[in-house]
């Protein structure tokens, strides 16, 4: 297990890392962390549009670098070289456990299986369709950022497309669903884009069944003045292995709030990254992991701040339990230089339940400019709190059953921002039915 202990400065808010107006040591013009910094980053302003489609997408942006300002992006497999497992992106990945994920091109290892099978529940205004690789929105809101994605991104066969349109108001029962069931263990690609239209507002879930060996590209596209949540949930056979980069652009005065939940599966690596279009806008990242005996839940996240007076709140929360539960939490956060007025704070936890659980987590933040609202980060890593114990205990709570609220309060903290009360409640019996495990 690795334990971090939360990071405090005095007169922080709730013991937060919080730098507010100015940053010590910093100036206006901020420091320089690479010297390949694109102003707008590879998704903003006319580069998104900037790529052909099909099987001609254009090459990649920056090079491989310890900033995230200077890493690669691209479409195309080539660009990117074999994965060792010495790359600050694969450090902490059993690539053994990968299936040939990581392999794709190499000694005929390719992605011939099916894709899962998708069935669809939705409002009768949102539209969902199958459209082909030439479709000119694939690649508007994401350009893959390792080779695995970008494995998956060159041997997808059709993409799922769901679309809210302009001024389109959903509400907590309108929720589009699309079920994805696994169609084995061959290994395959998938790829799906979900369009919110200008001031539209909606909850797209994407809940993952079955059993599968999958690489899959998602596409977040956030029109401007638009509202949206998507809930993503993996609650695979215990034989899975699932690559998703989850891939979200949000435009000006848009919010959108992205929840991921990882809990079945043999090997879960979710990616999601944000990029902003607009000024104005706001993400919220929340992400629930519950790792069990063997089980390796990845949650690798990215905020990129190209733009001023944007926002973004990230909380990610896990439990880990049962010998070789292993669960990673990488948060990246990176103020550019034109980025003033940016407001961040990105946190993790995680409750280690029994022995021979590890988790490790590492925010990073960086900061090209002083003239920001505030910026910060907390990690924690722990067992149980004796003292939440003994009080519950002293009042007549039972070891067993006071751990379990313990464990339940934790969590939900996470579960309660999803608001759709349908969502919420299968996610607090999953919970449960995971505690029941190790009564």
């Amino acid at each position: 297990m690795t334990e971090l202990t939360e990071e405090k400065v005095m007169d922080a808010p709730d013991g937060q890392v919080w730098s507010q107006g100015f940053i010590k040591g910093m100036t206006e013009e901020g420091e320089q962390l690479s010297e390949i910094n694109p102003a707008s980053g590879p998704l903003g302003g006319s580069a998104a549009n900037a790529h052909s489609h099909g099987d001609s997408h254009g090459g990649g942006v920056g090079i491989p670098d310890s900033s995230r300002a200077g890493r690669l992006t691209s479409y195309k497999l080539a660009d990117f070289p074999l994965i060792t497992g010495r790359e600050e992106d694969w450090r902490f990945t059993p690539l053994k456990r990968l299936r040939g994920l990581d392999r794709v091109g190499v000694k005929g290892q390719g992605l011939d299986g099916d894709a899962p099978a998708v069935e669809v529940t939705k409002p009768d205004a949102v539209t969902v369709e199958t459209v082909g690789r030439d479709d000119a929105r694939i690649g508007t809101a994401g350009i893959p950022e390792d080779r695995v994605a970008a494995a998956a991104w060159e041997n997808f066969k059709e993409a799922t497309v769901v679309t809210l349109p302009a001024e389109y108001q959903g509400t907590v029962e309108d929720v589009t669903t699309l079920t994805l069931t696994g169609a084995g263990v061959t290994p395959a690609a998938a790829h799906i884009f979900v369009h919110a239209k200008k001031f539209a507002s909606g909850v797209v879930v994407l809940d993952h069944r079955g059993t599968a060996v999958l690489s899959e590209n998602v596409e977040i596209l956030v029109e401007d003045g638009a509202n949206l949540t998507v809930v993503s949930i993996q609650d695979w056979n215990d034989d899975t292995v699932h690559a998703s980069a989850q891939h979200i652009k949000v435009g000006r005065d848009a919010k959108v709030k992205h929840v991921v939940i990882n809990l079945g599966g043999s090997l879960l690596r979710t990616t999601p990254s944000a990029r902003y279009a607009g000024t104005g806008s706001e993400v919220e990242m929340y992400g629930l992991y519950f790792a069990d005996a063997g089980q390796h839940l990845e949650q690798r996240l990215f905020v990129d701040h190209s733009t001023n007076n944007c926002k973004s709140r990230v909380t990610y929360k896990g439990a880990l339990q049962g010998e070789g539960a292993h669960a990673v939490w990488i948060g990246d956060v990176l103020i550019r230089k034109e980025a003033e007025g940016t407001d961040t704070y990105e946190m993790n936890r995680n409750l280690i339940l029994t022995q021979g659980a590890r988790a490790d987590s590492v925010p990073n933040l960086e900061i090209e400019t002083g003239l920001i609202e505030g910026a910060g980060h907390a990690s924690a890593t722990g067992r149980f709190d004796d003292e939440q114990l003994f009080y519950l205990q002293a009042r007549g709570i039972p070891e067993d059953v006071a751990r379990r609220l313990v464990v339940r309060g934790f969590l939900n903290e996470v579960i309660q921002h999803i608001k759709v009360p349908a969502l919420e409640e299968r996610m607090r019996d999953a919970v449960e039915r995971e505690l029941a495990a190790t009564a």
